[in-house]
C-alpha cells in the first residue's frame, strides 16, 4: 500500500473478492430447457429459457465462504441461457444479487451477461429443429389471425407495425445458413461487501478486453488472479486503489462512526419510485409487511431492495430477503411470513395476470411503471410532509426530480393514456437529454405537459419523464465526468442515508431509558428470552407526542425492533453489534450538543444537520488515495494456452487461479475485527462456563424469536426440502399465534406489568389496537398458506363466502328451525331478554351489511374483532374448518389448515383469549348503525306490572344517546336502531303519572346490543310516582356489563372486574326506612368511601384521555362520589320520618336555601364574608335552578345533580361548610353526626378540593333541563 509497501495474499475475510465465475453453456450436455424457470412453449424457442451451468469459478473453495454452486447458477442466471441472432439486440446487462445465509449473513455478486456467438454445430442443428417443430405447430395459427398467439414476441418489437406477417416470420425463424445464433455467458465477482461500482468497473473492463481487437496489456488471469489474491479490503475509513485492465479503480469504506457502507445509488431508487412512493413502501418495511418488488430488470430489483433496506439503519431487515427470486422459487412467495422479494416481470404481462397467494398484508411495487399498491389501514410515517420537504430538498440540489423519472423507452409503451404515450414518444419534446435537471425544468415551464399532467393525474395516469441512458459500452464524454458523478452519486447517498438516519435518532433518542435489563448474566437472559420482556413499551408510548402513536405502537413490535433491543441488552456481555454502536454514539451526540431538555418530546420536526461533514469525508477519501494495491503482474503460465480470440470468453488456466501467492503475507497478521470479535466471543464464553455450541444454539434460538423462517435456501429444491421448508412455515405460524395470543393476555389482564414494577396494569387502547390488528394480519397469513386457488384478496374472507353460501343452500333445501328463538332469559318476575342465536353466517350477515366497509380484507377484520368481542372466535373458526371436504378443495395437503393436531392447538390458543372482555369491534366501528334491544322489568310483588301512565326511556352512551323513545303501552319491551353508542353508560326512565295505575315500581332496565350481544343491566329499584318514594316521575340509572352466562351467575363470572352500577335497592332503603335492620356504615366506612370515591376520580383523570371511560360511573354508580356524599349527609340525620312523612335530604337542603334568602350571615371580617356571600348565593342559585328545572326529578335525583353540578364547577368544598354552620342542622341532626363535627368536615373539605384541577364534563343525561 502507498503507506506501507505492497500488501500480500492476506488473511482470506480482508481480501476483496473470494470468487470469481464463469457461467454459460454446457457444450457437452447441449440444449435442456429449463422446466423450473417456468417454460413456455408456445414462444418461439428463442425465447425459451434453457439450463445455464457454472463453467469455471476460483479458487475452488474458501473454508470461511463455501462456494453454493446452485445457489451463484440460479442467480447468476435467473432466466437461465437466453439466445439471440445477428438481428436481436446483444447489449451487454449488469446485474448484481445477495445471497443470505440461514445465519442472516451476506455474500454479494456482480455480474456481467453477454452475448457469444455459439461456434458448436450441435447447439446450432438442435435449435433449427427446435424452430422447425415450433413453425411447423404455429403456422395454420398465425396465418388465420394476425393477433397471433405470439403476443410477448410481438410486443418486444420495438417497431409499432410488427404485425405484418412477414415481419412476424422474420423474427420468429432461425435459419441455420443465414443467420449467427449468440448465447449469453456471464462472468461474475462474488465479495463479502457490496462494493457495487469498482465490481461494476472491474467487470465492464473485463469485457472491452474481450471484445476489444487489440488483446489486453497482460493474459486475463493476471487481473483476475490480482483482484482475487492481491486486492485487500480497504480498512474502515480509508479507500483503495486497485488496477484493472485498462485503468484504475477506487473504492472506499465508512469509519467506524459513519454510517455502515452501501454502494448502490440512491438517485436511482428515488427516480424509478418517485419520493412519495419511496416513503409509503419504506413505511411498509419498517412494519414488516410482505414486499413484492415488480421489474423486467433485475438490477432495479437489486437496486431497490438494497436501497430500502439500507434506509432501515440502525433496524436491519429480520425476515426472508430475496431480491432477485429466480423462476424456479416461484413456490416462496405462498411464504405465510414478512418477506422482501423481487420478482422478475415477464414482458408484455401485466399486473392483473399475476396471481399471488395473499395480498391482505401485501406492498407491491411495479417499478417499471412507477406504481405501488398498499395495504390496507397502515399507518403514515410521524411528520411524513416535512420528512418528504427536507429530503426533496436534498434531491433537488442534485438535480432530481422528486416525483422521479421515467427509465428506458420500453416502458412508455406501457403508459395507459395514448397522448401521454406518443408526448414520450414524440423526439419534438425535447425527451432525449440524458440530465435529469434539464428534462425537470423544461417540463416545468411547458404549458402543455403541465396541463397534460395535471389530466393524467385526474385520470389516475403518473405522468413521467424519460431519459436515455447511454449502453455500457459506449465511452463517456470524458474521463472527468465519469468520475464526477461518481462523486455526486456517492454524496447523494450518504446525505439521504443521514436524512433518514437522523428521523430515528430524533424519534428514538431516549429508547435506552425503556430497556429492561432483567437477566444478571448472559446465559441466563439467553435461556429465558422467550419469557421476558425487554422493553417497556406502555411507558415509551405514554412518552410519544400524539401523533406519532399510530406508528410507533405498531412498529415496536416488529422483529427488526425486538432484534435492535436484544442487541442492546447484548452489548452488556459482548462487543456491541457495529449499527448500535453508530447508533449510540449518535445519540450522545444529540445529548452533548442539546444538553436535551425535556421538550424533545414535542412532535417539532428536527432537521438533519450533518449533511455537510458526511458529504465532505467521502469527498476526501476519493480524493486522497490510503492505499494502493499491487500492480497485476505476468504469471507462471503454461505457453500458448489461454490466446486471444476477439469476442470469445478465453478458457482461464485454472492451476494458476486456484491459489494465491504463498510467500508474502505482510497483511496476513492484520487480522480482521470480525475475527478478533470471533476470538473474544470465544474467551467470553468459555468464561461463562457455557459450552460452545449451546450457546450458539441459545444465541440462534434467542435472535429467531418471532422469525418464523429467515432465509430459504435457494440451492436444493428437492421435494423434500420444499416440504421441510413448509413444515417450518407451519410451525413457525403456530409459535407466532402462541406468542400473540399469550401477549395480547398478559397485555390485557396486565400482570406483567404490575409485575416489573410499573404500577396499575392497563392496556392503553393503541397498544389493544396494535395487538388485534396484529392477530388479523396472523390469520390472514395463516389463511393464505397454502391455497389452491386465489380468490379476491382475502383468503379468510373468501373462505367464509364460500362456507356461506354452502351453509345457505343447505337452509334453503331443509328449513332449519331458528336455533333458539324461542328460549328467553329468566328473571324473577317472568319478564325475560330472549337469547341471541349464536352463529357464524349471522355475524357474517352483520359485517356484510356494514356499507361503511368496501373491501374484502376489511369485511374479514371486522369479522374477526366482532368474533373477538362476543368472545365467539375460537368457536366460529372451529365451525369453518369443521367442512373438511370445503378445506380440502381450498387447500394443498402441506396447508396450515389441513396439518390437525397444530389447528387443534392453533384454536386452543385462540381459545384462551375469551378469559378477557374486549371491545375493539364496538370501539373500531363508531358510526354503524346497530339494533339494541331494551326491557324493562318491575317489581310485581310489590307494585303492578304494567302502568297506565306513558312510560319513555333515553340510553346514552360513551359516544351519544338514542334520543328519547316511547315506550309503546302494554309493552315493557322494545327494540330500536340508531348508531353506535359505544359502551353503554346511563338509561333515564320515566313517565307522565296519568291514568290510575301511575305508580310503578321498577327493578331493573336491560339494553342489549343485537350485534354484539352485549347487555348491560340497570339497576333500579325505586318506585316512579307522585306521592310514593321521593315522587319522581323520572329516574337516571347506572348501566353495568353483564356477563354471557346463566342469570344467577349474572355479574359473577365476569373475568375483568364488573363496572359500578346504580345505587341498589337495599342501599338506598336502608337510607331512607325507620326499620334500620340492615346496618349503617360507621363514620370510619363513610369517610374511606369519600376518600376512595375521590381517589377514582383522580385516577381517572390521570389516564389517556382515551382510555379514560366512563365519569358518569365514578359520581353517580354504586360507590361513586353522590353515594358517598349522600353517607355523610345521612350519618345521624333525625327521625327519617315525621308524621308518616318520609323526610329526604333534599329536605334539608331547601330548609338551608330558606335560611340563606332571609338571614344576613355576621362574619368575623369583611373578606371573609363577602366569600360566604357569595357562596350562599351560587348555592341557592343551583338549588333553586334545579327545584324549578322542567323535569319530574325526585328529592334523591335532585340531591345528586346538585352533587355533579357542584363538583363540575368546583363548589362543593365552599358549600359543605356553609351546611355545616347553618341553624337547621341542630334541628335536623343529632349532635354525633359528621356534619356537626368540625374537624370532619375540615378533611372532608381538604379532599373535595383534591378535584380542584380537573376540567369535569358531566354526561348531557345527567343535568338535562337545568339551567345555571
Amino acid at each position: 500500500m502507498s503507506g506501507s509497501g505492497n500488501p500480500g495474499p492476506g488473511a482470506a475475510p480482508c481480501r476483496f473478492a473470494h470468487y470469481f465465475v464463469l457461467c454459460g453453456i454446457d457444450a457437452e450436455s447441449g440444449l435442456e430447457p429449463d422446466e423450473l424457470a417456468g417454460e413456455n412453449f408456445d414462444q418461439s424457442p428463442i425465447r425459451r429459457t434453457f439450463k445455464s451451468k457454472v463453467l469455471a469459478h476460483y479458487p475452488q473453495n474458501i473454508e470461511w465462504n463455501p462456494f453454493d454452486q446452485d445457489a451463484v447458477n440460479m442467480l447468476c442466471m435467473p432466466k437461465g441461457l437466453s439466445f439471440r441472432t445477428q438481428a436481436d439486440n446483444r447489449d451487454p446487462q449488469l446485474h448484481s444479487f445477495i445471497i443470505t445465509r440461514e445465519d442472516g449473513s451476506r455474500t454479494y455478486g456482480f455480474v456481467l451477461t453477454f452475448y457469444e456467438e455459439v461456434t458448436s454445430k450441435q447447439i446450432c442443428t438442435a435449435m433449427q429443429t427446435l424452430y422447425q417443430m415450433h413453425n411447423a405447430e404455429q403456422y395454420s395459427s398465425v396465418c388465420a389471425s394476425s393477433s397471433c398467439s405470439m403476443d410477448s414476441l410481438a410486443s418486444s418489437i420495438d417497431e409499432g407495425d410488427a404485425t405484418s406477417l412477414a415481419k412476424l416470420q422474420r423474427y420468429n425463424s432461425y435459419d441455420i445458413s443465414r443467420d449467427t445464433l449468440y448465447v449469453s455467458k456471464c462472468i461474475c465477482l462474488i465479495t463479502p461487501l457490496p462494493f457495487m461500482q469498482a465490481c461494476k468497473k472491474f467487470l465492464i473492463q473485463l469485457y472491452k478486453a474481450v471484445t476489444s481487437q487489440q488483446p489486453p496489456p497482460l493474459p486475463l488471469e493476471s487481473y483476475i488472479h490480482n483482484i482475487l489474491y492481491e486486492v485487500p479490503l480497504p480498512p474502515p475509513g480509508r479507500s483503495l486503489k486497485f488496477y484493472g485492465v485498462y485503468e484504475p479503480i477506487i473504492c472506499q469504506r465508512p469509519g467506524p462512526n459513519e454510517l455502515p457502507l452501501s454502494d448502490y445509488p440512491l438517485r436511482e431508487v428515488f427516480e424509478l419510485l418517485g419520493l412519495e412512493n419511496l416513503v409509503q413502501v419504506f413505511t411498509c418495511v419498517l412494519l414488516e409487511m410482505q414486499i413484492l418488488l415488480y421489474s423486467q430488470d433485475y438490477q432495479r430489483l437489486m437496486t431497490v431492495a438494497e436501497g430500502i433496506t439500507t434506509l432501515l439503519f440502525p433496524f436491519q431487515w429480520q425476515h426472508v430477503y430475496v431480491p432477485i427470486l429466480p423462476a424456479s422459487l416461484l413456490h416462496f412467495l405462498d411464504a405465510p411470513v414478512p418477506y422482501l422479494m423481487g420478482l422478475q416481470s415477464k414482458e408484455g404481462t401485466d399486473r392483473s395476470k399475476l396471481e399471488l397467494p395473499q395480498e391482505a398484508n401485501l406492498c407491491f411495487v411495479d417499478i417499471d411503471n412507477h406504481f405501488i399498491e398498499l395495504p390496507e389501514e397502515f399507518p403514515q410515517f410521524p411528520n411524513k410532509l416535512e420528512f418528504i420537504q427536507e429530503i426533496s430538498e436534498v434531491l433537488l440540489q442534485y438535480g432530481i426530480p422528486p416525483e422521479g423519472n421515467l427509465h428506458c423507452s420500453d416502458s412508455a409503451t406501457k403508459l395507459k393514456n395514448l397522448v401521454l404515450s406518443d408526448l414520450v414518444n414524440d423526439k419534438k419534446n425535447g425527451n432525449i437529454p440524458s440530465n435529469a435537471l434539464n428534462m425537470y425544468e423544461l417540463l416545468k415551464g411547458n404549458e402543455t405537459i403541465a396541463r397534460l399532467q395535471a389530466l393524467a393525474k385526474r385520470t389516475g395516469v403518473t405522468m413521467e419523464k424519460m431519459t436515455i441512458t447511454s449502453p455500457l459500452t459506449e465511452e463517456k464524454d470524458g474521463k472527468l465526468s465519469c468520475e464526477e458523478l461518481e462523486l455526486r452519486d456517492y454524496k447523494l447517498n450518504v446525505q439521504l442515508r443521514e436524512v433518514f438516519a437522523n428521523r430515528f435518532t430524533q424519534m428514538f433518542a431516549d429508547y435506552e431509558a425503556f430497556v429492561i435489563q432483567a437477566a444478571p448474566d448472559m446465559e441466563s437472559w439467553l435461556t429465558n428470552r422467550e419469557q421476558m420482556q425487554n422493553f417497556d413499551k406502555a411507558s415509551f408510548l405514554s412518552d410519544q407526542p400524539e401523533p406519532y402513536l399510530p406508528f410507533l405502537s405498531h412498529f415496536i413490535e416488529t422483529q427488526m425492533f425486538a432484534t435492535f433491543i436484544d442487541n442492546k441488552i447484548m452489548s452488556q456481555w459482548e462487543e456491541k453489534d457495529p449499527f448500535l454502536r453508530v447508533f449510540d454514539s449518535r445519540i450522545e451526540k444529540i445529548r452533548l450538543y442539546n444538553v436535551r431538555a425535556p421538550a424533545l418530546r414535542t412532535s417539532n420536526y428536527q432537521k438533519c444537520s450533518t449533511l455537510k461533514e458526511a458529504a465532505q469525508s467521502i469527498e476526501q477519501r476519493l480524493m486522497k488515495i490510503d492505499h494502493t494495491a499491487i500492480h497485476p503482474h505476468l504469471l507462471d503460465m503454461k505457453i500458448g494456452q489461454g490466446k486471444y480470440e476477439q469476442g470469445f470468453f478465453p478458457k482461464l488456466q485454472s492451476d494458476v487461479l486456484a491459489t494465491g501467492p504463498t510467500n508474502n503475507n505482510r497483511w496476513a497478521s492484520r487480522s480482521t475485527t470480525t475475527q478478533r470479535r470471533k476470538d473474544r466471543l470465544r474467551q467470553h464464553s468459555e468464561h461463562i462456563g457455557l459450552d460452545n455450541d449451546m450457546r450458539e444454539k441459545y444465541m440462534q434460538e434467542a435472535r429467531s424469536l418471532g422469525k418464523n423462517l429467515r432465509q430459504p435456501k435457494l440451492s436444493d429444491l428437492s421435494p423434500a426440502v420444499i416440504a421441510q421448508t413448509n413444515w417450518k412455515f407451519v410451525e413457525g405460524l403456530l409459535k407466532e399465534c402462541r406468542m400473540k395470543t399469550k401477549r395480547m393476555l398478559v397485555e390485557k389482564m396486565g400482570h406483567e406489568a404490575v409485575e416489573l414494577g410499573h404500577g396499575e396494569a392497563n392496556i392503553t387502547g393503541l397498544e389493544e389496537n396494535t395487538l388485534i390488528a396484529s392477530l388479523c394480519d396472523l390469520l390472514e397469513r395463516i389463511w393464505s398458506h397454502g391455497l389452491q386457488v386465489k380468490q379476491g384478496k382475502s383468503a379468510l374472507w373468501s373462505h367464509l363466502l364460500q362456507y356461506q353460501e354452502r351453509e345457505e343452500k343447505q337452509e334453503h333445501s331443509a328449513e332449519s328451525p331458528v336455533g333458539g328463538g324461542t328460549e328467553r332469559r329468566k328473571s324473577d318476575t317472568g319478564i325475560t331478554l330472549p337469547t341471541l342465536r349464536v352463529s357464524l353466517i349471522q355475524d357474517m350477515r352483520h359485517v356484510q351489511n356494514m356499507s361503511e366497509i368496501k373491501t374484502d380484507v376489511g369485511r374479514a377484520r371486522a369479522w374477526i374483532r366482532l368474533s373477538l368481542e362476543k368472545k365467539l372466535l375460537s368457536q366460529h373458526l372451529k365451525q369453518l374448518l369443521s367442512n373438511q371436504a370445503l378445506a380440502k378443495k381450498l387447500y394443498k395437503r402441506y396447508a396450515f389448515l389441513r396439518c390437525e393436531e397444530e389447528r387443534e392447538q392453533f384454536l386452543y390458543h385462540l381459545l384462551s383469549l375469551n378469559a378477557v372482555d374486549y371491545f375493539c369491534f364496538t370501539s373500531v366501528f363508531t358510526t354503524i348503525m346497530i339494533p339494541y334491544r331494551s326491557v324493562i322489568i318491575p317489581i310485581k310483588k310489590l307494585s303492578n306490572a304494567i302502568t297506565t301512565s306513558n312510560p319513555w326511556i333515553c340510553v346514552s352512551g360513551e359516544l351519544g344517546d338514542s334520543g328519547v323513545m316511547q315506550i309503546p303501552k302494554n309493552h315493557l319491551e322494545m327494540t330500536f336502531e340508531c348508531q353506535n353508542l359505544g359502551k353503554l353508560t346511563t338509561v333515564q326512565i320515566g313517565h307522565d303519572n296519568s291514568g290510575l295505575l301511575a305508580k310503578w315500581l321498577v327493578d331493573c332496565v336491560m339494553v342489549r346490543n343485537e350485534i354484539t350481544g352485549h347487555t348491560y343491566k340497570f339497576p333500579c329499584g325505586r318506585w316512579l310516582g307522585k306521592g310514593v318514594d321521593d315522587g319522581s316521575l323520572e329516574r337516571i340509572l347506572i348501566g353495568e356489563l353483564v356477563s354471557s352466562t346463566s342469570d344467577e351467575e349474572l355479574g359473577k363470572q365476569c373475568r375483568t372486574p364488573p363496572q359500578q352500577k346504580s345505587p341498589t335497592v337495599t342501599r338506598r332503603l336502608s337510607i331512607t326506612s325507620l326499620t334500620g335492620r340492615n346496618t349503617k356504615p360507621n363514620a370510619g366506612q363513610i369517610q374511606e368511601g369519600i376518600g376512595e370515591a375521590v381517589n377514582n376520580i383522580v385516577k381517572h383523570f390521570h389516564k389517556p384521555e382515551k382510555e379514560r371511560g366512563s365519569l358518569t360511573i365514578l359520581l353517580c354508580g354504586e360507590n361513586g362520589l353522590v353515594a358517598a356524599l349522600e353517607q355523610v349527609f345521612h350519618h345521624g340525620f333525625k327521625s327519617a320520618r315525621i308524621f308518616h312523612k318520609n323526610v329526604f335530604i333534599w329536605d334539608f337542603i331547601e330548609k338551608a336555601v330558606a335560611y340563606f334568602e332571609t338571614s344576613d350571615q355576621i362574619g368575623d371580617n369583611e373578606e371573609a364574608l363577602l366569600l360566604q356571600r357569595s357562596s350562599c348565593k351560587t348555592f341557592c342559585h343551583y338549588v333553586n335552578a334545579i327545584n324549578t328545572a322542567p323535569r319530574n326529578i325526585g328529592k334523591d335525583g335532585k340531591f345528586q345533580i346538585l352533587v355533579c353540578l357542584g363538583t363540575r364547577d368546583h363548589l362543593l368544598s365552599q358549600w359543605i361548610p356553609l351546611l355545616a354552620e347553618c341553624p337547621p342542622i341542630t334541628r335536623m341532626y343529632e349532635e354525633n353526626a359528621l356534619l356537626r363535627d368540625r374537624m370532619t368536615v375540615n378533611s372532608l373539605i381538604r379532599v373535595l378540593q383534591t378535584l380542584q384541577d380537573f376540567n369535569i364534563i358531566l354526561e348531557g343525561s345527567l343535568i338535562k333541563g337545568v339551567d345555571v
